[in-house]
């Protein structure tokens, strides 16, 4: 299933220039647009979330909670995150 999703999504991406901001790359070949990592914020304190450096994760940039992705979904549970130092 995974790998039907991910040739569908290359295809339907590859017109698309990596440096054109339109994409975010979450590390299983799958996007997610700027504009819904955007308007995600932390559970906990309302503050901006970023994809973390390894993209399994969202990590907030005030409380430096990490919050899982699990097949392809944030989960923003604030009792599933974790203090990340």
């Amino acid at each position: 299933m995974l790998r039907c999703v991910r040739r569908i999504c290359l295809r339907a991406f590859s017109h698309v220039p990596a440096h054109s901001g339109f994409l975010v790359n979450w590390g299983f070949n799958m996007a997610i647009s700027p504009d819904l990592l955007e308007i995600l914020i932390c559970p906990a304190c309302r503050a901006k979330v970023e994809l973390n450096s390894d993209a399994s994760g969202l990590r907030c940039v005030s409380c430096h909670r990490l919050y899982p992705i699990r097949d392809e979904i944030p989960v923003m549970l604030i009792d599933e995150a974790t203090i990340d130092e």
